[in-house]
């Protein structure tokens, strides 16, 4: 899988996995949630940085993919410009 489609898949997962976790903090806070879905969030938020770093090398747009939740959907739309990277 190239990177650009493993990019949006990770950032479509971190954002989910974040939704479902804040949901689950505001409601029910069940433990077995968080355990469960905690670490693919965490993979998910590394896998938006790895991939931005084999994509990019504007910093700026390194340092983006820093940011929790959205990082990964504006690493994406800042590629979609043209002649930005």
């Amino acid at each position: 899988m190239s990177p650009l489609p493993a990019l949006r898949l990770a950032a479509g997962a971190e954002l989910a996995t974040l939704a479902i976790l804040l949901t689950n903090l505001a409601t029910a806070h069940w433990p077995q949630v968080s355990s469960a879905i905690g670490p693919i969030h965490g993979c998910a938020y590394l896998f938006v940085i790895v991939l931005t770093v084999r994509l990019s090398r504007v910093r700026r747009t390194r340092a983006t993919a820093v940011v929790p939740g959205i990082g990964g959907l504006l690493v994406l739309r800042q590629l979609a410009r043209p002649g930005k990277d």
